[in-house]
């Protein structure tokens, strides 16, 4: 089961870092863990989950662009949404409001590129 790339891949992606643990890479796995889970608590704390603050029709590109990295989240994608249904009135006047939502984008594309390398290990592309 843990030999099938598409599992690691899935894996990978839903929960950071448990790809790598999954073929014995504890201490990678544990780093890219730790790093993208705690990019992800900094930008939920600072308000990013409620960000961008426009919808579609206001920018395609940039919401398309949001979209696809928070969705980088895997399991952090769930949370963010499920906490931005209700956001709190004054969330937009955060002054970490925008630095939130950049950190959990970021987090989102780490996610992306640390799955990436757990497929690369599986795949025997790479130690």
């Amino acid at each position: 089961m843990l030999e099938n790339p598409v599992v690691i891949g899935i894996l990978s992606w839903f929960f950071p870092g448990a790809g790598h643990i999954a073929q014995k890479r504890t201490v990678r796995g544990l780093i890219i863990a730790v790093s993208i889970w705690s990019m992800f608590i900094i930008a939920v704390l600072s308000g990013g989950a409620y960000y961008p603050g426009f919808e579609f029709k206001d920018g395609q590109l940039l919401y398309l662009l949001n979209v696809f990295a928070k969705l980088g989240n895997g399991l952090g994608s769930i949370i963010s949404f499920l906490l931005s249904v209700e956001p709190a009135p004054n969330i937009a006047a955060l002054a970490t409001f925008e630095y939130g939502g950049r950190f959990l984008e970021t987090a989102g594309l780490l996610n992306y590129l640390a799955a990436i390398d757990a497929l690369d290990i599986n795949l025997e592309r790479k130690q």
